[in-house]
């Protein structure tokens, strides 16, 4: 097994691996939901891969067994980012025959030393339970800081 960077040659399987990801996590997605992403994702990754999302994929074979996203976003400079940099990690997931078997961590820690060698001033995801145990014991922590999160949606907004 190694991890390789996905290049334009693995846009159509990007854009399948996100599908699984968004299956796994929200559970059925809908015809509306998945026309959309067949349609919109490989035209968000020929524009943004390896320039501002970096994917990681384990292969065996020709087979994705494990794979997730990092993508780098660039802020005005802060004490909470001093680097400007920071890193939001995307898709994390293991296909089911190759679970319980390390895949993942090694691909969270190939992202995490990338994100050093990037100079990102921090590294952030929101975790599911499953994933919770493996990201503390690679070093994220729970945020608990001086603002809340929070976040608009906004309805009039055009979906896909």
């Amino acid at each position: 097994m190694k991890i390789e960077y996905a290049t334009a040659r693995d846009i159509e399987k990007l854009t399948e691996l996100r599908l699984s990801y968004l299956y796994a996590d929200f559970g059925e997605l809908g015809d509306d939901m998945i026309s959309a992403a067949r349609r919109v994702l490989p035209e968000y990754f020929k524009n943004h891969l390896n320039r501002d999302i970096f994917c990681y994929l384990m292969r065996e074979g020709e087979e994705v067994a494990a794979c997730a996203f990092l993508l780098v976003v660039e802020k005005p400079l802060s004490p909470l980012f001093a680097t400007g940099k920071i890193g939001i990690v995307m898709n994390v997931y293991t296909h089911p025959d190759h679970r319980r078997k390390g895949y993942a961590r090694s691909v969270i820690e190939k992202l995490l030393a990338d994100a050093r060698e990037k100079n990102l001033s921090s590294v952030e995801l929101q975790a599911t339970a499953a994933g919770y145990p493996l990201y503390k014991s690679v070093g994220f922590k729970d945020e608990e800081g001086r603002y809340r999160n929070m976040s608009w949606e906004n309805a009039d907004a055009v979906k896909g």
